[in-house]
């Protein structure tokens, strides 16, 4: 096998890298772990805040990857990271975000109601739920879905499988409100029994849980229209040309499929060609895979090959953006403009 000369990165000439995206309001990228999500939105993000478009850029990694791919220190809750273009970002820690306020409801949750139903109904994000990440994921698009600062969004830890199951709490909570309602019109005159069956609740109480309620409710199901909504959002699935990634994502899609979630992109990432085939971009330092006397290289793009044959069926029907595999590591803005390049040709 011969060795591949890998050389750093250099300058790269303004003029062939593009600036902006042209995309939906919310970005959110979903996978299976390990397959350049962090990378993916970090590239997004930066593309698009370029373009003079102000965009917050949300990771729920608890390995703070975004961090270390923007290169900069990212805080725990939104702040501009750059001061010549309105890039916003924040890393969160899925568990932090929902241990307060996990319902994003000023005043830390479903006030009174809990005394009446109880922590496992009033609080559906935060019980013992496999996907903390993701379920954070979905609290953070609720928290930030009508803050002014932003034009976009891009996660990079998109929710799925069983965290989308909240999306159906609005017919839950149609049902819980007006039984609710029922019970206090019919037992309004025997408020001292009430009181005497669920400890310390009111009338205030009562109220001041319907009220959250009512409000949790509006923000889920508008939630729900903005992900079913392609000019809103655009669901970018990313994988890697390997079998088991593809088939991660033929379940992934099924999943979102059965939510009535929209696909509209599909990013392969890592993929054994040139960069020229892929974006149109010129650079004096890109290595490319030596596919004719690399035995390493050409085994492993025979692999990547049959995986990308058995994807056909992922990509039917999706924009596919595909980025090279890069001899270096890629973080800092340069190499993230050339990915945004890719995902944006």
């Amino acid at each position: 096998m011969n060795d591949i000369d890998v050389e750093a990165v250099e300058e790269i000439d303004e003029s062939v890298v593009p600036s902006g995206i042209e995309g939906p309001e919310y970005v959110l990228y979903g996978g299976k772990g390990g397959v350049g999500k962090t990378t993916m939105a970090a590239a997004t993000a930066l593309a698009s805040a370029r373009d003079g478009t102000a965009t917050l850029v949300v990771s729920t990694d608890p390995a703070h990857s975004l961090s270390d791919t923007l290169e900069t220190d990212i805080p725990a809750e939104p702040a501009q990271i750059r001061e010549d273009i309105p890039l916003y970002a924040a890393e969160i820690d899925p568990e932090a975000a929902l241990g307060d306020d996990p319902l994003g409801l000023e005043g830390g949750g479903l006030g009174g109601l809990g005394q009446l139903l109880g922590e496992d109904v009033t609080d559906p994000f935060t019980n013992a739920m496999p996907g903390t990440d993701e379920a954070a994921a979905i609290r953070l698009l609720i928290r930030y879905l009508d803050d002014e600062r932003f034009d976009r969004v891009v996660v990079d830890t998109a929710p799925t499988g069983h965290t989308l199951r909240l999306l159906e709490l609005p017919e839950v909570m149609d049902t819980m409100v007006g039984k609710l309602l029922s019970f206090r019109e019919r037992l309004s005159g025997m408020m001292g029994t009430i009181t005497g069956m669920f400890g310390d609740a009111d009338e205030e109480d009562i109220e001041e849980g319907l009220d959250d309620l009512r409000v949790l409710r509006e923000r889920i199901e508008r939630l729900r229209t903005i992900l079913q909504d392609p000019q809103k959002t655009d669901f970018r699935v990313v994988m890697v040309p390997e079998e088991l990634s593809v088939m991660e994502s033929e379940r992934l899609l099924e999943r979102l499929a059965a939510f009535d979630i929209p696909v509209g992109t599909i990013v392969v990432n890592r993929v054994m060609e040139d960069l020229a085939d892929v974006a149109d971009v010129e650079t004096d330092w890109y290595v490319s895979p030596n596919l004719e006397t690399c035995e390493f290289c050409q085994r492993r793009w025979d692999v990547q090959q049959k995986a990308l044959e058995r994807s056909q069926d992922v990509f039917r029907g999706h924009d596919v953006r595909r980025v090279p595999l890069f001899a270096d590591e890629v973080r800092g803005e340069q190499l993230l403009r050339v990915v945004a390049a890719c995902l944006e040709e």
